[in-house]
């Protein structure tokens, strides 16, 4: 993790969600998300920042493979050879968000939240982010600890502290 994650993972959600408004607004950015196992969770945070209608453009909560498919263009052939829970599936996902929403950047979360639902492969805990646009997009895997309240907490502050490390890149 670099100082700059490190610093930003120990900031609480509404001062990570303010410094992403700010850095939208300033670079003159507007956002997405897709969400599933944290179902929506991510812009929940994001339009708890009084204005965010200046840069959040849309939030898509595609539980399903067929929401994923319908809503974002995820390919089903995709789905059926990796899996919602993939690199992958949320390189789609946040692709296929940016596209449709007209949006500059984008963060994308699937992953297995439990109890139930995980595998040997991917176990709970285990959820893919991808961050990006509607050409491109990188993914991180995260195995995180905790029941079902603590994993989509931890996704959701890791797409938040992602959308703001990129933000300060550009």
């Amino acid at each position: 993790m670099s100082h700059s994650a490190a610093s930003l993972a120990n900031l609480d959600l509404a001062t990570l969600a303010e410094r992403l408004g700010r850095l939208c607004r300033e670079k003159g950015v507007t956002l997405t998300c897709a969400e599933s196992c944290t179902g929506g969770g991510v812009a929940s945070v994001v339009t708890s920042v009084a204005g965010s209608s200046d840069y959040f453009e849309t939030g898509y909560v595609t539980y399903s493979n067929a929401a994923k498919v319908r809503l974002l263009g995820v390919p089903e052939a995709l789905l059926d050879q990796h899996g919602a829970v993939s690199r992958e599936t949320v390189e789609a996902m946040v692709m296929g968000a940016c596209r449709d929403s007209g949006a500059d950047l984008g963060v994308a979360v699937s992953g297995v939240a439990g109890p139930g639902g995980g595998s040997a492969d991917k176990p709970v805990g285990t959820v893919w982010l991808a961050w990006g646009d509607g050409k491109g997009a990188e993914a991180e895997c995260y195995r995180y600890p905790g029941d079902r309240r603590a994993v989509r907490e931890q996704a959701v502050r890791e797409a938040l502290v992602g959308v703001v490390q990129r933000l300060e890149e550009r």
